[in-house]
């Protein structure tokens, strides 16, 4: 019998993980500190936001569960952006916090050749060079055909607040303080990141009438392309400010913060900074968003967004008294800071497994990512390689030229990261092309024929690209498409009949119509990318024997050891001439071969 594959970590990476290679038919062990924290959401109990709903579709277009359980679980629907053109529309959900934990776990204990237990790893265990199990902390060795490091923000974790500091989670959850020592010693250089929370307020203490309500979109919009239910928006979310009284409290005990005495190590998120990091960068701004959002639809506590804060707990009470609609506020659970061990992500390749050690994969924010989003679509792309790797098959290696995976891949693993990653739309040069709307048409084909997304899937998405193609040819039998590019025109302004075509063609007839000049363009570039990602480069090629190749690039490409020509040009240091000398080395391999 083949060894499982073993996940480490049950948070929105590990999920992903374990249910990928299970579905690919891999006996699959998920080990976790503690099953009650399956798909726990410590931060915000949102998925989705600006870029980030594009790695959720494209997760459920490769037969992912995300955006599944986001649809089942939903309290409020928003499309972010819309004021924007198509190429940055994302979703947003506020998801019922418990209710999520409760669905994943019935994914994973419904999953056929998958088996979760409550344990800590303390090592990985290696057989000439390559992953051969893992030990526990209580000492039992298992046997592994491959292992998926899925962490998150637990090893070596430690909260901040204040002057306040203990060796323990998120939200007061066991950390895990073994592994890092095991990592180390396989060669694994480990870094301290550091990310935080807002408090969570008594929801009786909120003044709702002092700030403006925030409704969800109707009708709401799913995140999975499975979903036909109709989705309802359950609560309304509120918007407030801070002030001058919030910022002046701040700037005074700033010598009291751990950002700014130096008790905190760990590097932070650019894109999510704390309040008093705001106030003190932003110090023209005389006041912040902020936003009051439900944890879930019975729960008493609300998330702050926007006030993210490591001071210490009498200050935390100050200021959040300051915020219009929280004058009386109770602080239910305080707002901290978290420090952590995570790898650079340099170490693994665009398939998620380690370069040094072969089985060993990485998955989520021990990659240097932050973000549920950012860590189950990398969790589905370890799984899916490992199972690959197990099955004796080649690894789906997504690229910039088809998914926003295949961005934060190559960003990773190309340039690194020296700050927690977030995705952001801005990263993609094609993104009116990578569009959430289009996921399933670029991606389902992909994993239906590696065995994931299913018959189901593949037929529906094979429907929407039939009605796709005939309702443009229907629109130019009319003589209507010309009249569509129109500002402002759409397919139910022009045609009076009912139409036998699926919403969602409709959807994408509009989009390719009015932005048809644009995607010509685009995909002229789309193609040049695929072009210089199909030209690969051999493994460990010894850059110092490419004559011509400058002394720079020699060393930056000897240690990336990039995966092809077009990986090789996004590394910093490495020229448009060094291109030309690669392409010239790569043919003359391929005459030789």
């Amino acid at each position: 019998m083949k060894e499982p594959i073993i996940v480490i970590g049950a948070g929105h990476a590990g999920c992903e993980a374990a249910l990928a290679a299970a579905r690919l038919g891999c006996d699959t062990l998920l080990l976790t500190l503690n099953i009650d924290s399956i798909a726990h959401m410590p931060c915000n109990p949102s998925i989705g936001g600006t870029g980030k709903g594009h790695l959720v579709r494209e997760l459920d277009a490769l037969g992912g569960e995300m955006g599944l359980a986001a649809d089942d679980c939903l309290l409020q629907g928003r499309m972010l952006n819309t004021a924007k053109g198509p190429a940055v529309h994302s979703l947003r959900a506020q998801e019922d916090k418990s209710a999520y934990h409760l669905r994943m776990s019935k994914a994973l204990f419904s999953q056929d050749h998958l088996r979760i237990k409550e344990a800590e790893v303390s090592h990985i265990l290696t057989k000439n060079g390559r992953v051969s199990g893992v030990r526990t902390a209580n000492g039992e060795d298992i046997t592994a055909s491959c292992v998926i490091v899925a962490t998150g923000v637990y090893l070596k974790s430690r909260i901040i607040i204040g002057e306040y500091h203990q060796d323990i989670g998120p939200q007061g959850l066991q950390s895990a303080n073994l592994l890092s020592k095991s990592l180390d010693e396989l060669g694994f250089e480990l870094r301290r990141f550091k990310t935080g929370t807002p408090a969570r307020v008594d929801a009786r203490s909120i003044d709702f009438a002092k700030m403006i309500v925030q409704t969800g979109d109707e009708p709401v919009i799913p995140f999975s392309f499975m979903t036909d239910k109709p989705l309802l928006n359950k609560v309304n979310c509120y918007l407030t400010w801070t002030n001058e009284h919030t910022h002046d409290i701040i700037r005074q005990n700033l010598h009291r913060s751990p950002m700014f005495s130096g008790a905190i190590k760990g590097t932070g998120a650019r894109y999510c900074p704390s309040i008093e990091d705001k106030v003190h960068r932003f110090a023209d701004k005389d006041r912040h968003q902020l936003f009051l959002e439900p944890e879930g639809l019975h729960s008493p506590e609300w998330y702050v967004q926007g006030l993210s804060t490591s001071l210490p707990q009498d200050v935390q009470w100050e200021i959040y008294r300051t915020v219009p609609g929280l004058e009386n506020a109770q602080l239910t659970r305080l707002a901290y800071a978290i420090e952590y061990d995570c790898i650079d992500p340099l170490d693994i390749s665009p398939a998620m497994n380690a370069l040094k050690v072969p089985g060993l994969y990485f998955a989520g924010q021990i990659n240097g990512t932050s973000g549920y989003e950012e860590a189950a679509a990398q969790g589905l792309l370890a799984g899916v390689n490992a199972a690959q790797a197990v099955l004796g098959r080649e690894p789906l290696i997504l690229n910039r030229a088809q998914a926003y995976i295949g961005v934060m891949m190559d960003d990773l693993t190309a340039k690194g990261t020296d700050e927690p990653y977030r995705m952001m739309t801005s990263r993609a040069e094609h993104r009116l092309y990578l569009r959430q709307d289009n996921a399933d048409l670029r991606l389902t084909e992909l994993s239906y024929k590696i065995g994931l997304a299913d018959e189901n899937r593949m037929r529906r998405t094979e429907l929407k690209a039939k009605h796709t193609k005939a309702l443009l040819n229907y629109l130019q039998d009319k003589g209507l498409y010309q009249l569509l590019k129109q500002p402002g025109n759409t397919i139910d302004d022009l045609v009076d009949e009912p139409l036998p075509f699926v919403a969602s063609a409709r959807e994408q007839v509009q989009i390719s119509i009015k932005y048809e000049g644009y995607l010509k363009k685009e995909e002229k570039q789309v193609k040049q990318t695929i072009a210089m990602e199909s030209m690969l480069l051999p493994a460990k090629i010894d850059y110092t024997r490419v004559k011509s190749l400058r002394i720079e690039a020699m060393q930056k490409l000897s240690l990336r050891q990039p995966v092809s020509l077009g990986q090789a040009s996004r590394i910093p240091g490495v020229s448009p001439a060094d291109l030309a000398v690669l392409q010239i080395y790569l043919k003359q391999q391929k005459a030789e071969d």
